[in-house]
């Protein structure tokens, strides 16, 4: 096994987040790297990046302890990559205000970033995953904040702020817990701003939220979020990007909500308010009680977040589609500033929480179909551990005939859609193909 360190020296300014996660080992007393099916050199990757970087699909890298691209760095990922959390060091990639990330996949040769154990002994939280802090506003009183597990302080007064560009990349397995009930996110956007680029991504098997948003404007477009544990998709802070295609598939061994909304909860009217635009959007739950009882609620959208929600369906959650919670989030609804309309809520008895059946029988969120006949998509199909299919079956059942999208704005960021939920009806191609893996252990 042939293995190299590269930037040992900067293993002390990592200890922070060592220290969080339990997890400080001199490197001394390392095991032996493990990169399973090893047939390129490995590259042992601690401390920091200072400068610029290339990391090349010809080695492996893996991160030992948390692995800080620094402000006025850039890390750049080739296409092919594979990057490995070390899980006995709870290795993390964390980009710091002023650091960038180019992490540019392609459809055929994803960047994969993945646990350090082997294929049928790998599981949630194996190690951390990838947190992103920008200077894009926040809602919070000082207009910032400190990262979890000592990642570093995000939020400032850019909001166009650029922390890079991230294209076909798969995270998987990642998610480590630190202290009780306090785990790493997929990937988390923290204060990120909106010349930040992000587009093809699959979140698979993590311990916590797939993705999660603090604040900032950053926006999203093709995004995967598969078996996650706890919720899929989450905001907070005043998150007031665009998302558009974006595809949810729980499994019922751990899951909490497909989305989990909140503004402040400290204030619920603490400005900038968290405000996205999500169009064509799919949450499949599990309906099968086999593995257990989660994937129970589908959306939850309260503390005063506002959202436009357009193009969605929303299938199979065991107890509940979609919820409103608390006097703000509520009130913007009458205000016309949350917007919710053009949608399937289908599985369980009472889809709707009584919050949101008064919207949808008074006219407020138009076009939302509760349990119709024919949706075009059936939750077993979607919610297939090993190989979910998102595709409606027919055109005319969607776009067609009973249910109609609305088109989302025309401002170079979104695309004018036939069809609702994240991805077209055959015999259009399926965009989640081809790049992405299911893989359960």
């Amino acid at each position: 096994m042939m293995h190299f360190s590269r930037n040992a020296r900067g293993l002390a300014v990592a200890m922070g987040l060592f220290m969080a996660l339990g997890a400080l080992v001199s490197t001394d007393q390392a095991p032996p790297v493990n990169v399973p099916g090893i047939d390129k050199p490995v590259i042992v990757v601690t401390g920091s990046v200072t400068g610029n970087e290339t990391w090349v699909s010809t080695n492996y890298y893996v991160l030992r302890g948390a692995v800080f691209v620094r402000d006025g760095a850039t890390l750049n990922i080739q296409a092919g990559t594979r990057v490995i959390g070390e899980s006995w060091s709870n290795g993390t990639l964390v980009v710091s205000r002023g650091g960038r990330l180019n992490a540019i996949g392609t459809a055929s040769q994803p960047i994969v970033m993945t646990s350090d154990q082997p294929a049928g002994g790998r599981s949630r939280g194996d190690w951390g995953g990838l947190i992103i802090n920008g200077r894009a506003r926040l809602n919070t009183p000082s207009g910032q904040a400190s990262g979890e597990g000592d990642t570093g302080q995000y939020g400032g007064d850019d909001d166009n702020d650029n922390s890079g560009t991230i294209r076909y990349l798969r995270l998987e397995f990642a998610g480590i817990e630190f202290s009780p009930d306090n785990e790493l996110n997929g990937i988390a956007f923290q204060g990120v701003g909106s010349g930040t680029q992000v587009d093809f991504v699959q979140i698979h098997m993590n311990r916590d939220d797939g993705l999660e948003y603090f604040g900032g404007t950053v926006d999203l477009k093709h995004a995967v979020l598969t078996n996650i544990a706890d919720d899929s998709l989450d905001w907070t802070q005043g998150w007031r990007g665009r998302a558009q295609f974006i595809a949810v598939s729980q499994r019922s061994d751990d899951a909490d909500w497909g989305i989990e909304a909140d503004n402040a909860s400290s204030n619920h009217n603490f400005e900038p308010r968290s405000n996205p635009l999500i169009y064509n959007m799919t949450i499949c739950g599990d309906p099968d009680t086999n593995e257990g009882g989660e994937s129970v609620r589908g959306t939850l959208f309260r503390v005063g977040t506002a959202v436009t929600f357009r193009n969605f369906l929303i299938l199979g959650s065991k107890n509940l589609g979609m919820q409103i919670n608390d006097a703000a989030s509520l009130a913007l609804v009458g205000q016309g500033v949350t917007q919710v309309g053009a949608g399937i809520v289908s599985g369980p008895a009472t889809p709707l929480h009584s919050s949101v059946a008064q919207f949808v029988t008074g006219g407020q969120f138009p076009n939302v179909l509760v349990n119709p006949s024919n949706i075009g998509v059936a939750a077993s199909d979607c919610s297939n551990h090993e190989n979910p299919n998102f595709q409606p079956s027919s055109v005319a059942t969607l776009a067609g005939g009973q249910l109609a999208p609305i088109m989302p704005p025309n401002d170079g960021f979104f695309e004018a859609v036939t069809f609702i939920g994240a991805v077209p009806p055959a015999p259009a191609a399926d965009w989640t193909a081809g790049w992405t893996s299911y893989p359960q252990r």
